[in-house]
C-alpha cells in the first residue's frame, strides 16, 4: 500500500469539517495493513480509531458512531457487513468502505445493500480509499479499469453469485440457471478464470 505523503496534507473536503465529522473507523484483521492505512488516514486529515473483528468494530460503533468506515469483508471471526449494518444503523449518514481479497461480485452486491458506497479489492491504495469515502453522488464516473474482467471471468462470477443465493445447492443453481447439473459442476469445481 503506497500513501504518497510523508507529513500532514488534510484533503480540502476535510478542512472545514468538526473533528467529529472526520472520524474515521478501520476494522482489519491485517495488523500491518490496518495500521499502515491508519497513519496514511491519519495524514490526511481523518481522525482514526482501529479495531481487528467484527465484536471490536461493533464495540467501536456503539462507543461512537465514526463519519466514515474502512471494513474488510472477512474478519476471524465473522464477516465485516456486521459492523457496516451496525454502523448504518448508528449513523445512517456513514460513508463506509468495504475492502476484501475475495473480490466477486456477489460480495460486491452485498457490500453495497449492507450500506457501503464502495467495494475495493485487496492490496489497497491509501489514494483510492481516500477517493473512495470523499466521493460525492455527482462525482464524475472513474475513468474504465485498465484491466477490466474477461468475459468468461463475468460469466464465473454469475454463476457463483446465483449459486450463493440459491444457499449452494446445484440442483437449484442449475435449474434456474438453465444449465445442466453435471455441467454446473464442472464450472463450480474450477477456480475462477483469470480477470
Amino acid at each position: 500500500m503506497s500513501d504518497g505523503k510523508s507529513e500532514i496534507q488534510m484533503n480540502p473536503a476535510l478542512a472545514g469539517l468538526p473533528e467529529g465529522e472526520r472520524t474515521l473507523l478501520i476494522v482489519d484483521d491485517d495488523a500491518p495493513l490496518c495500521q499502515r492505512l491508519a497513519r496514511a488516514m491519519e495524514r490526511r486529515g481523518f481522525v482514526v480509531a482501529t479495531a481487528d473483528s467484527v465484536a471490536n468494530g461493533v464495540h467501536a460503533v456503539e462507543s461512537g458512531p465514526s463519519a466514515f468506515a474502512v471494513v474488510d469483508l472477512r474478519l476471524t471471526d465473522g464477516s465485516g457487513l456486521d459492523v457496516v449494518k451496525a454502523l448504518r444503523k448508528a449513523r445512517p449518514s456513514a460513508r463506509v468502505v468495504m475492502l476484501t481479497g475475495y473480490g466477486n461480485i456477489a460480495t460486491a452486491v452485498a457490500a453495497v445493500k449492507a450500506g457501503a458506497v464502495d467495494y475495493i479489492p485487496k492490496p489497497v491504495d491509501a489514494d483510492a480509499v481516500e477517493r473512495a469515502l470523499l466521493a460525492t453522488a455527482d462525482s464524475s464516473l472513474p475513468p474504465p479499469p485498465e484491466d477490466p474482467m474477461s468475459a468468461d471471468r463475468v460469466r464465473w462470477e454469475h454463476i457463483q453469485r446465483v449459486f450463493e443465493q440459491c444457499d449452494r445447492n446445484v440442483s437449484e443453481t442449475a435449474r434456474r440457471l438453465k444449465m445442466h447439473r453435471r455441467t454446473l459442476q464442472r464450472i463450480l469445481g474450477k477456480h475462477a478464470p483469470r480477470s
